[in-house]
């Protein structure tokens, strides 16, 4: 998707050379053949016009470096030899065009090149004031009107040109960000859903490991059986993240509910579940997920002896009584996970009052479903 973009964009920056090129190439091709009176006229002309060409064509591919003094010297050669020995006012069309586009590429001290350009094609115009005898109005406001018109064409033409390419460039690096926002996004839910998997086991090992200790030298059987779901959960974790490395990962609400309630009985907190409706397919795994993260919270953060998770359609609530006095835990796994819903068009919300913390999920239905 991404080299289909940037051939559309390279086809956008082909299309507005050739028009730029066209319309200049039709004006100046026009200014000849009404201005010009002999083929030597003509020429020079026409040379003016092949400099500005030239020029737009180095700009355009990044290599007006090369061709820049070049067509610069051509222009104001055709300028100077215009004014000074044909008379022709249209001679400012091809300094006009090659000067603009200089100018633009400069990348300092533009408004002064800009001021020595016109200072410049003033200058040419007074030795051809000071060459006249007679009429001096008249060939002033023949160059005021007839060369600043021409000029003035050319610059339009060209800046349009600048614009646009302008516009290329900016779509070009807005989607080079949009890609690199991306890649960052798919960097932090990767991130989110092995501190998912990771911080979850962890934290489930080192309860069970804790109860084995304790059981030790009471009840050896359980304490084999506690290892025994160590070592199965452990396994089930390597499995997880090579899933998630090729992303394949899904959770399942229900084996997480199970889950949930074995791990809240195992630390001796009593565990109720509401099912009010059966729950969507499509939110069963970011509600597994939901329900995964408060359950690590719980057992991180709680002091519980109450847990109450209540299941409808297309969201999850789970209450408990173990709220510290102290105000509330940072929650940065939950905090990722409202950040995801929220893009799908849900809401994550937590609540602490009175001892109680509650977390509640709900993804948005479809209009069928309701």
């Amino acid at each position: 998707m991404r080299e289909s973009a940037q051939v559309k964009q390279e086809l956008l920056r082909s299309l507005t050379l050739n028009l730029v090129s066209a319309a200049l190439s039709a004006v100046g091709a026009l200014l000849i053949a009404n201005n010009a009176q002999s083929w030597e006229q003509s020429a020079v002309l026409a040379l003016g016009l092949v400099a500005a060409l030239v020029s737009v064509s180095g700009w355009a591919v990044g290599n007006l470096s090369g061709v820049a003094l070049s067509c610069l010297a051509v222009a104001v050669a055709v300028w100077t030899v215009g004014v000074l020995v044909m008379d022709e006012t249209s001679a400012s069309y091809g300094l006009s065009v090659v000067g603009t586009i200089v100018v633009l590429r400069l990348p300092r001290h533009r408004r002064a090149a800009a001021l020595g350009l016109v200072a410049f094609a003033v200058a040419v115009v007074a030795v051809r004031l000071s060459m006249e005898s007679q009429d001096l109005l008249g060939v002033l406001g023949r160059y005021a009107v007839g060369s600043t018109s021409v000029a003035v064409t050319g610059f339009a033409l060209t800046f349009l040109g600048h614009l646009v390419s302008g516009l290329v460039t900016e779509l070009e690096e807005s989607r080079e960000r949009e890609a690199e926002l991306a890649v960052a996004r798919e960097r932090v839910r990767f991130a989110g859903d092995l501190h998912d998997i990771q911080g979850h086991t962890l934290h489930v090992v080192k309860l069970k490991v804790a109860l084995a200790r304790k059981l030790l030298h009471a009840d050896i059987e359980r304490v084999e059986r506690e290892l025994g779901e160590v070592h199965a959960l452990v396994g089930d974790t390597i499995a997880q993240t090579k899933e998630l490395a090729h992303a394949q990962r899904r959770l399942n609400l229900s084996a997480e509910l199970e889950n949930a309630k074995n791990l809240f009985e195992a630390a001796g907190i009593d565990v109720r579940v509401d099912r009010e409706a059966e729950v969507d397919a499509r939110a069963a795994e970011f509600l597994g997920q939901v329900l995964r993260e408060t359950t690590t919270n719980i057992l991180r953060h709680a002091q519980a002896e109450r847990v109450r998770i209540t299941l409808s359609r297309a969201g999850i609530i789970i209450d408990n009584d173990g709220a510290p006095d102290n105000g509330p835990p940072e929650l940065r796994g939950l905090s990722t996970l409202r950040e995801r819903l929220e893009r799908d068009g849900g809401t994550l919300t937590v609540e602490q009052k009175d001892g109680r913390f509650l977390t509640a999920a709900t993804l948005p239905q479809r209009k069928d479903d309701r």
